[in-house]
């Protein structure tokens, strides 16, 4: 007897990167370097520690790893926030998830600006909301003229904008973004129970989101969106420890908000939805920030030194704020990325037609790939 999936999932396949055993490893964005000795030792006598009280629940609200978090971005970003307009969950999916089932839902609108990080359909349609992409320029910039005709007609209740995005590795330009925060005032959904908006608006504002997963990879003079935390009360802004601390395998994301946010989406989240392991583990690696913070510059210099080169070869290269490179353009993309792999590099075939991105690896990888591309090139 059949069962009865949701119509939207019938034929579907999971989200996934190919996950190939081969010698260099450059198609998912990773930090490329594992965690030092006296990290994997601290983590180790945090999770012991932890391990010993695991017959109780977590702490639920993660206050104490919330406060190191704000600490962090204090440090990384020149803005202090308290630990309530922190949160975290099991990875910047389940943060972007919750967020979603907040303020998007049946009958509402999620939008974004393609080419972009191909998970935000999914999470639109998971909670049964309409999804609508929109193209960006040739240069991947959003065409912020079109923005007041894009929004009447979308009526979106979540806008989802991954700066730096990915897959193309750029930053939106900061007076883009505040053109953008400015045209979200009052388009969103209708309001109810009597409910008023600013200035007596009978519509929402719109919940702008802005992804930076990669944002401590930015070039020097390139702001984070938490610097208008306070002039826009509908902005979120999400991070993650995945790529700059080196933990993709620890899943564990962020997103900095308002208090009314960040109380809204406390409602949904599931009773004690980060393990006492989790935010042990958390708390090491913000102990050793400073250090990771130099790994960070390794891949600054490499991410421009590789981008030099690409440039050098006569391709087009994306200007990157993030830890990866989108690159071409190729005729038979697939071609190249396929005889890269068959010496053994893997990259990612991935972004509009005739480009690939390649992560940022260390110095002899990028060398490998560098030199596997010329190889496949000819």
């Amino acid at each position: 007897m059949p069962l009865a999936l949701r119509p939207e999932f019938a034929g579907q396949e999971p989200y996934g990167a190919p996950q190939l055993d081969v010698p260099v490893v450059l198609n998912t964005n990773e930090n490329p370097y594992p965690p030092a000795d006296e990290v994997v030792a601290e983590i180790a006598s945090r999770v012991a520690d932890a391990a010993a009280g695991l017959n109780r629940y977590p702490d639920r609200e993660a206050l104490e790893l919330r406060g190191e978090l704000a600490g962090y971005l204090a440090r990384e970003s020149g803005v202090r926030l308290p630990a309530s307009q922190i949160w975290a969950a099991n990875g910047s999916n389940e943060v972007m998830a919750q967020i979603l089932q907040a303020y998007a839902g049946p009958g509402r609108t999620v939008l974004t600006f393609t080419p972009s990080y191909s998970m935000y359909p999914e999470y639109a349609r998971n909670v049964y909301s309409t999804f609508v992409g929109i193209e960006r320029r040739e240069d991947f910039s959003i065409d912020c003229a079109a923005l007041a005709d894009q929004f009447a007609q979308h009526r979106p209740a979540v806008v989802l904008i991954a700066s730096p995005n990915n897959p193309t590795g750029t930053a939106v330009e900061p007076g883009d973004l505040q053109r953008i925060l400015e045209a979200s005032r009052g388009v969103g959904p209708q309001l109810t129970n009597g409910a008023e908006g600013a200035g007596g608006a009978d519509r929402a504002d719109a919940i702008v989101v802005v992804d930076e997963a990669y944002g401590e990879f930015r070039r020097e003079g390139v702001p984070s969106a938490l610097e208008l935390l306070d002039e826009y009360p509908n902005l979120i802004v999400t991070r993650t420890m995945s790529k700059a601390f080196g933990a993709a395998g620890l899943r564990l994301g962020y997103m900095a908000a308002s208090q009314e946010i960040i109380d809204s989406v406390r409602i949904v989240r599931l009773p004690y939805h980060l393990s006492a392991v989790s935010q042990a583990a958390a708390l090491a690696a913000l102990a050793h920030r400073d250090s990771l913070m130099e790994q960070v510059e390794q891949i600054r210099q490499e991410r421009d030194k590789l981008a030099s080169t690409l440039t050098g070869m006569g391709l087009d290269v994306a200007p990157s704020d993030a830890n990866f490179i989108m690159f071409g353009t190729f005729a038979d993309r697939h071609k190249v990325w396929q005889r890269l792999l068959d010496q053994g590099i893997l990259i990612r075939e991935v972004g509009p037609e005739g480009w690939l991105r390649v992560s940022i690896g260390q110095p002899h990888e990028n060398e490998a790939f560098v030199a596997g591309l010329k190889e496949a090139m000819r």
